[in-house]
């Protein structure tokens, strides 16, 4: 690439007009598996926020030659507003690689937020170490989702909407509400007794075989673990899903009958104030988007 070439290459924020081509360029380059709507749905993020942009992008003349998607969320956090961006897809064609790291340094040079990268790749773990970034615990147990015997009298599982909407209350109804329209986000209620514990999944690729569950969101640890072989049989009988990823951010401690993996994907923070505990996968890309 010559010197006049890249004199060329503008960043600019991703607008609603740019949606369609950014949708199309992520499809090609990225991952085919997501259809063009696929991408552009769910950059339309379902809760209500003021976002600036839906990111950053390479621009060569009129070409798009890379993307950096951001999803951006208010949350409250122990009574104060928190801004959060989460840090989406990241894809330059090879030959504006040279640039790539300027839409990371221009999401970043926004002001004011808390930024997550749920699903760092590759280098892109070391960059962010590079630039402030924190880890999560990712500490992953897989928990084998077998046929237990139920126990219907005792427990109930469901994923009913009307159930959801009467039985959770405060924030994880709000929650409940603002992820209901989120592609990737499925949603189940954990009943025994008085209590119950609100638990947002996604189904997950391992090894291209989409078999798993990962968790996004878990109320009530205690009760999760409680009723994690019912959970089990539930999501192997009604989703066909053979395992759950179980991560310490999550549920700090995992069932008896669960594997500790000796690898995790990483997650990570960058935050002036916040701590680890205080940041979840909510409101996210992991929400969004299936692949």
């Amino acid at each position: 690439m010559t010197m006049g070439t890249q004199h060329k290459v503008a960043v600019r924020p991703i607008e609603v007009d740019d949606l369609p081509a950014v949708s199309a360029f992520l499809h090609e380059n990225l991952n085919q598996r997501v259809p063009v709507e696929g991408w552009a749905r769910a950059v339309a993020v379902p809760w209500q926020v003021a976002q600036p942009n839906a990111g950053f992008m390479l621009v060569a003349g009129t070409a798009i030659t890379g993307v950096h998607l951001a999803f951006y969320a208010d949350r409250q956090i122990e009574g104060q507003l928190e801004r959060f961006c989460n840090l989406g897809a990241w894809c330059v064609l090879p030959d504006y690689r040279i640039h790539g790291i300027r839409l990371l340094r221009a999401l970043l040079a926004q002001e004011g937020y808390t930024f997550t990268d749920l699903s760092p790749s590759g280098n892109v773990v070391s960059i962010n170490s590079r630039l402030g970034f924190s880890f999560l615990d990712t500490t992953t147990s897989l928990m084998p989702n077998l046929p237990w015997p139920s126990r219907p009298r005792r427990d109930t599982i469901t994923s009913d909407p009307a159930l959801l909407e009467r039985t959770l209350q405060g924030t994880e109804l709000q929650y409940y509400r603002d992820h209901a329209g989120a592609s990737a986000a499925k949603h189940l209620l954990l009943m025994r007794g008085q209590r119950s514990c609100y638990v947002v999944f996604r189904k997950d690729r391992r090894k291209g075989m989409p078999l798993f569950a990962s968790l996004l969101y878990v109320s009530d640890p205690e009760l999760f673990l409680g009723m994690a072989r019912p959970l089990a049989r539930h999501l192997l009988v009604r989703e066909r899903i053979f395992a759950t990823l179980i991560e310490g951010a999550v549920v700090p401690r995992a069932p008896r009958f669960a594997v500790k993996l000796t690898s995790s994907r990483r997650k990570m923070f960058r935050s002036d104030h916040l701590q680890s505990s205080q940041i979840d996968f909510l409101y996210s890309e992991l929400a969004c988007l299936s692949w």
